[in-house]
């Protein structure tokens, strides 16, 4: 993977300046390759990462699994298009195993997940089942570590 990449993807608060010292490269080749990640969609956004914890707001996450019946010439596709168009789901993938598809929802309350759960996800046709797992604390998302452990020299608390 691209060294830029690699860069960007840990903190793209980064100006261009400071990625080229890190990579080792000139502040214009490194704009010029940011811009091209961004035309070429490798770089498809940039966001922070948010500890809602520690933030007045109401705010629950879950991950769903769903089962889907694949259609015929698409796959798991049309199903998967038309899950992305929510604006709770924050995340979908193809998955192997159990279940089809993994998305992570987000929403005020659990009774609002579940509602959208219920409501929307399962009664799509081509689903046949769901599971939804509530996210109780989170520890770590996206590499960022979110509890303050204090480790001894092995990595224990």
């Amino acid at each position: 993977m691209d060294n830029i990449l690699n860069i960007l993807e840990k903190n793209a608060r980064l100006t261009n300046a400071q990625v080229a010292v890190l990579a080792g490269l000139s502040e214009k080749e490194v704009e010029k390759k940011v811009k091209e990640y961004e035309q070429n969609g490798s770089i498809v956004g940039y966001k922070a990462i948010i500890d809602w914890d520690r933030t007045d707001c109401e705010h629950i996450s879950a991950l769903i699994e769903i089962k889907v019946s694949p259609q015929k010439d698409t796959g798991f596709d049309k199903v998967a298009n038309i899950i992305c168009d929510f604006a709770e789901v924050k995340s979908l993938y193809l998955m192997s195993g159990g279940y089809d598809l993994a998305v992570t929802i987000e929403g005020k309350t659990m009774k609002e997940v579940a509602m959208f759960v219920a409501k929307r996800l399962s009664t799509m046709e081509g689903v046949t089942a769901t599971a939804t797992h509530f996210v109780l604390k989170k520890y770590k998302d996206e590499g960022i570590v979110f509890c303050n452990n204090n480790k001894d020299e092995r990595g224990y608390t």
